[in-house]
């Protein structure tokens, strides 16, 4: 198994060997990588080598750093007994280091851990793992890689060393490429004016003394250079009685230069003369009574982050609280959402409609608000003290409850996802 995952390290390093200068890797950048391949099981899991299918999608940090969410799918068999089917499934997420970002090879080391289900007809077993490896991206246009990937998988509770190796191609969307530098045009060369034809000879005349010369002005803003504290201002801009740049707002960047020349008296401000927005969410930080938001979440305009609701596509069998696995993917994105913003807190609402009474769909929407909150804690790892579970019965509808389409729509699942953040 260990010549396997040397092989793999030693291919994706010499397709590395040649670069061309081309800024593919970028930041901000979301990927999509389908992959097929092989998987081979450590011999004490007595499983046979077999190919592997499965999806990548990862977010570009910058250039070099991504982050990317993993699964995979592995049909395969037992090598003992009555060698009977067994699906393996892999799911994690794995971080990415991108060497050469800009060239047309890119090679990359990852790292990462999720959990293995071994899911035999016997029974099925669920392991945590850690994994390692390495890979490479060949870019064919700006958003369309080939791409090469081996991972070595260290199972924690068995100890089993397996290998992962494959292939696929790897789509970019959005991101933003490093500004080019523009050179700097060399300086033109100093006019010199022709000499003036010395004028005739006049007749002789009383000499008379010539009036005073004006005083130097050397950047012609109307201040002599004797009075002049900044002699070089460029041409136009106003000045003030010392000869320099106005600076009417008084943040230190003169007003040809503020982009924001109205800035509030003490306010810090940016290179352009504008309050500075640290955390970027468009609320200046004199204004922002939540300052360290973290990047993408929406907020208010004191610049705190606002509650998300996600509704949740959920159906239940009649009088049951049974979550289906089919909806996995749909808790999925508050657990995902909930990773990304570890700050935040969630309630599960459960909601009825009208059939029934009362007392019974508050008890049925109880149930089912904590059969969710119970699937977010145990299968995807959320911390039991950041959700809650509420069940509001028939009390809230959303639509007519004297409708079929109405009562449908009441019956439902609400994650109300608060970001904790307090205005200061």
């Amino acid at each position: 198994m260990k010549k396997h995952l040397l092989a793999g390290l030693c291919a994706l390093t010499m397709a590395a060997g040649a670069t061309a200068a081309h800024a593919e890797v970028r930041s901000g950048a979301v990927s999509l990588s389908p992959f097929v391949g092989g998987y081979t099981f450590d011999g004490d899991q007595h499983l046979r080598t077999d190919p592997t299918f499965g999806l990548r999608g990862g977010y570009h940090l910058d250039q070099n750093w991504a982050t990317e969410l993993v699964f995979g799918y592995t049909p395969t068999k037992e090598t003992q007994g009555q060698k009977q089917h067994v699906n393996a499934y892999r799911y994690g997420l794995d971080l990415l280091y991108h060497f050469m970002p800009e060239s047309r090879f890119v090679p990359f080391l990852a790292a990462g851990f999720g959990a293995n289900t071994i899911d035999r007809v016997q029974n099925d077993t669920h392991d945590a793992y850690a994994n390692y490896g390495a890979g490479v991206n060949y870019f064919l246009t700006d958003n369309l890689a080939l791409r090469g990937d081996v991972r070595h998988i260290i199972v924690f509770n068995t100890n089993d060393n397996n290998v992962e190796y494959t292939a696929g191609v790897n789509y970019l969307f959005g991101g933003v490429r490093p500004a080019a530098v523009k050179a700097t045009p060399p300086p033109e060369p100093p006019k010199v004016e022709p000499p003036k034809p010395e004028p005739p000879k006049p007749e002789p005349v009383k000499l008379v003394p010539p009036p005073p010369a004006p005083p130097l002005d050397s950047d012609g803003d109307g201040v002599p250079d004797t009075l002049d504290k900044c002699p070089d201002t460029p041409k136009g801009v106003a000045v003030d009685k010392d000869g320099c740049p106005k600076d009417s707002d008084g943040d230190g960047v003169p007003d040809y230069l503020d982009k924001c020349p109205d800035t509030p008296k003490g306010v810090a401000v940016d290179k352009d003369g504008c309050p500075k927005d640290s955390d970027g969410d468009g609320v200046p930080d004199y204004l922002d009574k939540c300052p360290d938001t973290p990047r993408g979440l929406k907020v208010d305009k004191d610049g705190c982050p606002e509650k998300v609701s996600i509704d949740l596509k959920i159906e239940f069998d009649t009088d049951k609280a049974v979550v289906k696995a089919k909806y996995n993917d749909e808790i999925k994105r508050v657990a995902d959402f909930m990773t990304q913003y570890p700050e935040t807190k969630a309630v599960i609402e459960g909601h009825t409609d009208n059939k029934g009474s009362a007392a019974y769909n508050l008890k049925l929407s109880e149930r089912r608000a904590a059969a969710v909150r119970a699937y977010l804690i145990e299968k995807f790892g959320i911390d039991a003290s950041r959700v809650a579970a509420k069940g509001y019965g028939l009390t809230k509808p959303i639509a007519d409850n004297a409708t079929e389409a109405g009562r449908q729509k009441n019956r439902r699942v609400i994650a109300v996802i608060d970001p904790a953040y307090k205005k200061k």
